[in-house]
């Protein structure tokens, strides 16, 4: 084995905390995957001799090649990010996966914080990101940013006080979670409003990441309140018997994949037995990238 393989066999060790990475900093999983692949060309032409610290030096240098993009992102951006966007969801079955998607959700991170995190500017999001998610100190990522610790560390306390206030303490067991999704579902197959209602926070937020306009398909949308909500659901409770469960961002959530085909992803929040967040992509191009696991219905 010559040195290359080697150094390759070293960086495949660091894959998936990479991804775990660059998918936080970058909320979409094709983005995070070229970040890695940047990450390894810069490796593959670095003298890794000189590096001390393998696992530091590859998640500073993801950390940059994230916030390059995210700068670009923002230079390229006219208007503001739409209230309808959906990060990219990772979803598994609710048996155990690969160990490489079990790194990814290792301290899983939810859609409802990802939504927060597209709010943040760049730096914020990768001073919160590398310090209080992977523990990176704040020299290292003051070096990053070219910015003093004192600097970089105002940035991730502004970050964790906008994350903190727009990220609910939602419900950690999963099996009272599959209770509430369990009756969200089985109120929209039954067509019965009341007992919608009744699952659904009185001050839910829905949001429909459907892309573009596509033969006829539901545009993106955000909708507020219970009432609004389950008349949503029960418009489009011919798709409710569709529904399969499976883990969506390490939560509880729905699927709609007819002949194996995936047509729609919900992920969920639930807080003191109530769904408080619903996000439903169902952009094709998107669902396209994503992998479909086997799911329990």
């Amino acid at each position: 084995m010559n040195e290359t393989e080697l150094l390759a066999d070293r960086f495949e060790e660091h894959r998936g905390h990479l991804r775990a990475v660059a998918y936080r900093m970058l909320g979409s999983l094709a983005e995070a995957e070229d970040a890695v692949q940047e990450t390894w060309l810069k490796l593959s032409r670095t003298d890794a001799g000189d590096i001390h610290n393998l696992g530091g030096w590859l998640t500073t240098v993801v950390g940059r090649v994230c916030l390059d993009l995210l700068r670009s992102r923002t230079v390229r951006r006219e208007d503001p990010l739409d209230d309808t966007f959906v990060p990219d969801p990772v979803i598994r079955p609710l048996t155990r996966t690969d160990p490489e998607q079990e790194v990814l959700q290792a301290d899983s991170v939810g859609l409802a914080l990802l939504v927060v995190l597209e709010t943040l500017e760049p730096a914020e999001r990768l001073a919160f990101v590398l310090h209080d998610m992977f523990a990176v100190p704040f020299d290292d990522i003051a070096s990053i940013l070219e910015r003093s610790p004192a600097a970089t560390r105002q940035l991730a306390s502004r970050a964790r006080r906008r994350v903190q206030g727009a990220t609910p303490s939602a419900e950690p067991d999963l099996g009272r979670q599959r209770q509430v999704v369990d009756a969200f579902l089985a109120a929209s197959r039954a067509g019965d409003f009341e007992a919608l209602l009744a699952v659904l926070h009185p001050d839910i937020v829905l949001r429909v990441d459907s892309g573009a306009l596509v033969a006829g398909a539901a545009a993106s949308k955000l909708v507020r309140g219970a009432k609004a909500v389950a008349e949503q659901a029960l418009m489009f409770r011919q798709f409710a018997p569709l529904a399969q469960v499976a883990l969506v961002n390490g939560e509880i959530g729905l699927l709609n994949a007819p002949d194996g085909r995936l047509q729609s992803v919900m992920g969920v929040t639930v807080v003191d037995g109530r769904i408080t967040e619903m996000y439903i992509l169902a952009d094709p191009d998107r669902l396209a990238g994503l992998e479909l696991p086997g799911a329990s219905g």
